[in-house]
């Protein structure tokens, strides 16, 4: 089959400031337990939501989705709304649990478990695009997890700060629920990438239970 094209560039000189933004913004960052930068994780992000059909700012907002929490704050969305524009800026905003980046980050404790159930408590009030972008950070994290629990065994929850990860499966668990209720807004293309993410969310929860025994909890039992 001959390769296709399109009329005009559908990514512009706006993408790779994005990526020079995130890239310098990222540039000491590591995944978490690992020696990969973590410009590799904000370029998978960006390739999901192009998948699924999303458009140049929410491409930008993959790319830029990380830089409030990861140190950026309020000045770095103030930054990205001038440089990028206000869709963009509302599309990372969305993707931040918090605005401030000294707030409580510890896995499992109270700030943690507040936020992380605000922001899926939010999931209606988001817009598709960056619902698309949401999306496509938690199937990128949810495959990496899946990854390293298979090659890491329990081992893999150290990073975390957890002793048996069930935070962060309760949460996977909970955001694959709120992404099917509100998948009708998510548009046709980002259908296959909706159950993508439950399937692979499953596999984790399967995969802990050969482990640990089954658990039932939910983010919202505290």
């Amino acid at each position: 089959m001959p390769e296709s094209f399109t009329d005009i560039p559908l990514l512009t000189s706006r993408f790779d400031a994005a990526l020079h933004y995130a890239t310098r913004h990222h540039a000491l960052q590591l995944r978490k337990g690992t020696p990969v930068p973590y410009a590799a994780h904000l370029l998978a992000v960006a390739s999901l939501v192009l998948e699924m059909h999303g458009d140049e700012d929410e491409a930008i907002g993959g790319l830029l989705h990380d830089v409030v929490e990861d140190g950026g704050g309020r000045t770095a969305l103030a930054e990205i709304e001038a440089a990028f524009g206000p869709a963009v800026a509302e599309i990372v905003r969305a993707n931040s649990d918090t605005l401030d980046p000294k707030d409580d980050v510890s896995s499992g404790g109270a700030g943690w478990y507040r936020r992380k159930k605000g922001y899926v408590d939010a999931f209606p009030t988001k817009s598709p695009a960056a619902l698309r972008v949401s999306l496509a950070d938690k199937i990128h994290n949810a495959r990496s997890v899946l990854l390293d629990y298979r090659t890491l065994g329990d081992d893999l929850w150290a990073r975390f700060g957890q002793g048996q990860g069930l935070a962060t499966r309760v949460y996977y668990r909970e955001l694959a629920a709120a992404f099917e209720r509100e998948r009708g807004r998510l548009g046709a293309p980002a259908q296959p990438y909706v159950d993508e993410l439950r399937r692979t969310v499953d596999a984790i929860t399967a995969l802990a239970e050969t482990h640990q025994g089954p658990d039932s909890r939910t983010l919202f039992d505290g």
